[in-house]
């Protein structure tokens, strides 16, 4: 029984993640939400509450991107209330997701290193 609510939980995590980055893209007016991406929904088991992960392109501007997410959080979540078919719609809050931005330095350490040996 718990692996089927892994699954479904899974799947209503992937449809808002789908959705909410359809709707931000279409509806929203902002400009600084064209320069976003969804990279993960982690959804509450009972799936009241979803944690939405985003990763911006402009770096420097990413704590007020975020701000502003979660400012119109409420106009999203209806959005999403009326574009997806669930019997709860979860409260809405969006994360700066640094991954990438880890990732990058990362690689670019290792490349680094291997330059070195390479020289040497």
């Amino acid at each position: 029984m718990p692996k089927r609510n892994v699954n479904r939980k899974q799947r209503v995590s992937d449809l808002i993640q789908n959705s909410l980055a359809e709707i931000i893209h279409s509806e929203a007016k902002d400009s600084r939400f064209g320069m976003i991406t969804i990279t993960g929904v982690d959804v509450a088991p009972d799936l009241t509450y979803a944690k939405v992960y985003v990763s911006v392109l402009d770096e420097a501007k990413a704590k007020e991107t975020v701000a502003a997410l979660n400012n119109a959080a409420k106009y999203f979540r209806y959005s999403l209330a009326q574009a997806v078919d669930l019997r709860i719609t979860p409260q809405l809050k969006f994360v700066y997701d640094d991954s990438i931005v880890r990732g990058n330095r990362i690689n670019s350490l290792i490349n680094d290193a291997l330059k070195d040996d390479k020289e040497e």
